[in-house]
């Protein structure tokens, strides 16, 4: 009966988010990196609003990982979780959706947009958006087999980002709870360039909340979104692993608060409790120091000599090694954007 009210609560919850007038801050789904630990580390730095989980990968005889359930069940952040599912056996991912909404979780969510091709090659995530009539069929299926909130994350199309204009004829003839559209294209990846029109299209045309996904790097750069395409919200990832104090910044922006730059020092407290978080019991000294360089590589794009520090910590093998070369870019108290210079104006 608790898990019942806890699930019916945080459902409710997603709703009264999306009907504040408020912009929602979201902390994207990335595979291997938004686990239980990094949750419970973003919410001491502010955090999102709304967390999504690292994507459940459906097959045939799946089982939800109980790695990634302990994210919804142990939550720590005091806000509501939504469950990603990614695949393309209709009657699999059914099931699952199903399983999920027994657990305390806002929504179950679709995964349109991932790019890597292990995923798209097998018809999954952004490779999905190659056959949009098996899309229309999933989403179909879904929303019927879903009690509570279903919502979608997608991108803008496979290969052109015209595309897009039938996908949003397939989006709208489903009744979703939120898109959220990460503005770019499967064949654009993580390139520099973001569709914020394309977001705005799908903000016009829609008659559910959509967020915005791509480059939100800054306060800045959010209003900068939230302007440009009238967004319900923002989806932030590997900027919140750059800048755990973005989703804060953001809220004093749009407060017309003081926005506080955190410094060297700072940055560097934050790879220490990262580094603390992110190891496991038993795992061993190299695995760990291997695991930090995946956290490193967005972060040190927002250092001021990036190539230097990207040079050094991707040969470093031990935590002495480690630490000794972010000591020698972060032991400072000047204030830090924490931007990737390409973003950089």
């Amino acid at each position: 009966m608790d898990q019942i009210k806890n699930l019916n609560a945080s459902r409710a919850s997603l709703g009264g988010l999306f009907r504040s007038g408020v912009p929602v801050l979201s902390l994207a789904p990335m595979q291997d990196v938004t686990d239980l630990p990094f949750w419970s580390l973003m919410a001491r730095y502010g955090g999102a609003d709304i967390y999504f989980t690292e994507f459940f990968r459906v097959t045939p005889h799946y089982v939800p990982e109980k790695s990634i359930l302990r994210s919804i069940i142990d939550n720590p952040t005091g806000r509501p979780a939504v469950a990603q599912i990614i695949g393309n056996d209709p009657e699999a991912m059914v099931r699952t959706a199903r399983a999920l909404a027994n657990y305390p979780i806002a929504a179950v969510d679709l995964n349109l947009g991932c790019p890597a091709p292990v995923v798209y090659r097998k018809c999954a995530g952004g490779g999905l958006l190659r056959d949009l009539p098996r899309v229309d069929a999933l989403l179909g299926l879904l929303r019927e087999a879903i009690p509570g909130a279903f919502t979608v994350k997608t991108r803008i199309g496979f290969e052109d980002s015209r595309e897009f204009d039938a996908l949003l004829g397939v989006f709208a003839r489903h009744k979703l709870d939120l898109l959220t559209v990460h503005g770019r294209t499967v064949a654009e990846k993580y390139g520099p360039h973001v569709h914020l029109d394309r977001i705005a299209q799908a903000v016009r045309s829609l008659p559910f909340p959509v967020q915005a996904n791509g480059n939100i790097t800054s306060a800045e750069s959010a209003v900068h979104a939230l302007k440009k395409t009238g967004a319900a919200g923002l989806m932030i990832g590997r900027g919140a692993i750059r800048n755990p104090w973005l989703f804060s910044q953001i809220r004093d922006r749009l407060a017309d608060r003081e926005v506080r730059l955190p410094d060297g020092r700072d940055v560097l407290a934050y790879i220490e409790n990262l580094y603390s978080s992110a190891s496991p019991p038993g795992v061993t000294e190299k695995v760990q120091v291997q695991k930090m360089k995946k956290y490193m590589n967005f972060l040190g794009e927002g250092l001021e000599e990036p190539e230097s520090f990207l040079h050094d910590i991707r040969r470093c093998t031990t935590h002495q090694e480690f630490f000794s070369i972010c000591g020698r870019h972060l032991d400072h108290d000047r204030p830090m954007a924490l931007e990737p210079r390409a973003i950089l104006p």
